[in-house]
């Protein structure tokens, strides 16, 4: 299989699991004094945007096109 039919699959991939794993996103809101330490984690998961999302399995559909190509 050519590289760039190997780069289309994994684009393609990336994609289509965009849409369903959520990225988990941490920060740390504290102050220190001293040596002692105040403060709040807060934790969030968010999805890639749509369309983002579509550019990738775009991408990936183009790069699976151009890289089948006999030539």
């Amino acid at each position: 299989m050519k590289a760039l039919a190997m780069i289309g699959v994994v684009l393609v991939l990336l994609g289509v699991l965009s849409f369903v794993v959520p990225i988990p996103h941490q920060q740390d809101h504290s102050v220190k004094i001293g040596d002692s330490k105040v403060g709040i984690q807060t934790q969030t998961s968010e999805k890639v945007p749509v369309a983002a999302s579509v550019a990738l399995i775009g991408a990936g559909i183009l790069a699976l096109a151009l890289g089948s190509q006999k030539g």
